[in-house]
C-alpha cells in the first residue's frame, strides 16, 4: 500500500502495511529558495488508497506536522515501522534508534558523536553507512547528522535537501523560542 504526499520538498512516497511503515522515499525534490520557505508549508495527500492503514495514517499525520506544525510532533504517536533493517539486531539498527531517541528537532550531531552515543566511538564511517540505508528519512532524522567540521555532508536526497531540512528546523525552533 502506498501514499504520496506533496510537500515543501517535493513528492514523498510512503509505503507500508497494517503492521507498519516500510519506507519513505523522497522523489523529484524541487526545493523552494530559502526566501520562500515561510510561505510553502503545505503538505497534502495527493495519492492514497481508499482505505489507509493506521500506520500510514500516523505517518502522514507525523509528516504533515513536521512541515506545518512542528511543535505537534512530540504529541503525535510515532508510526510503527515494518522494515527488516529496523527489526533485526545490528549496529545500523542501534544507530538509527539512537538517532531517533536522542537527537531532537532543530539539533544536529556529528557522525562521530552519534557513533559515541550508539556505543562505538570508532565507528563514524559505519554511522555514515547506517544513514545511507535509513528506510524512513525525515522521521528517523538522518539529515541531522553532519560532519565534525560543521559541513552538512552527504544525504540520499541531495545536500540541498539536507540543508533545507536543517534550515526548516532551525527556523521553526527559533519561532518557538519567542
Amino acid at each position: 500500500m502506498c501514499v504520496v504526499l506533496s510537500s515543501p520538498v517535493g513528492r514523498i512516497e510512503i509505503s507500508g502495511c497494517g503492521t507498519g511503515v516500510h519506507e519513505i522515499q523522497l522523489q523529484g525534490n524541487v526545493l523552494p529558495s530559502s526566501g520562500t520557505m515561510e510561505s510553502l508549508v503545505s503538505c497534502e495527500v495527493c495519492e492514497a488508497p481508499e482505505e489507509m492503514t493506521a500506520p500510514l495514517k500516523q505517518c502522514v499525520a507525523w509528516l504533515q506536522a513536521y512541515f506545518c506544525e512542528p511543535w505537534m510532533i512530540e504529541k503525535l504517536t510515532m508510526p510503527p515501522f515494518h522494515h527488516p533493517l529496523l527489526e533485526q539486531a545490528s549496529f545500523t539498527r542501534e544507530v538509527l534508534w539512537t538517532l531517533l531517541r536522542d537527537v531532537k528537532f532543530g539539533e544536529a550531531v556529528s557522525y562521530k558523536q552519534l557513533a559515541d552515543l550508539a556505543g562505538n566511538s570508532k565507528a563514524a564511517r559505519a554511522v555514515g553507512g547506517a544513514m545511507r540505508s535509513n528506510p524512513v528519512p525525515i522521521i528517523i532524522p538522518c539529515h541531522r547528522v553532519i560532519c565534525s567540521s560543521g559541513q552538512t555532508g552527504n544525504y540520499t536526497g541531495g545536500s540541498h535537501l539536507k540543508e533545507w531540512l536543517l534550515s526548516h528546523e532551525r527556523l521553526q525552533k527559533e519561532k518557538l523560542a519567542y
